[in-house]
């Protein structure tokens, strides 16, 4: 077992309900008001047929189990690679993001 009780291949999840109000809250934040996110009648004309969230909520969500679970706490990237594997507003289960990076952890003084 390496440092900080980890092994090679260890995997972790998380799952998350986005909603509209998480995506106008996104939206607040970093000013992306694609129309992919907020018009209807745009979204449906796309190969996506509906509304999709922000692929950064999804990002956001790596940064939370990078932070909080695996590693855990302490811990910030160093680099990241992501790869979007479906729409950002899935209901079947869907992997929606698989990513790659290296992280360091810090430890208190």
């Amino acid at each position: 077992m390496g440092p900080l009780g980890l092994e090679v291949g260890q995997k972790a999840r998380r799952m998350q309900t986005v909603t509209a109000r998480e995506v106008e809250l996104y939206a607040q934040i970093t000013g992306d008001r694609n129309p992919l996110h907020f018009d209807a009648d745009f979204a449906a004309r796309t190969r996506f047929g509906r509304l999709v969230a922000q692929g950064g909520i999804a990002a956001g969500m790596l940064n939370a189990l990078v932070a909080m679970d695996l590693p855990g706490p302490g811990t910030v990237f160093m680099s990241q690679s992501l790869k979007y594997l479906a729409p950002i507003t899935n209901q079947a289960g869907a992997v929606l993001l698989e990513g790659e990076c290296w992280t360091y952890t810090m430890r208190p003084a």
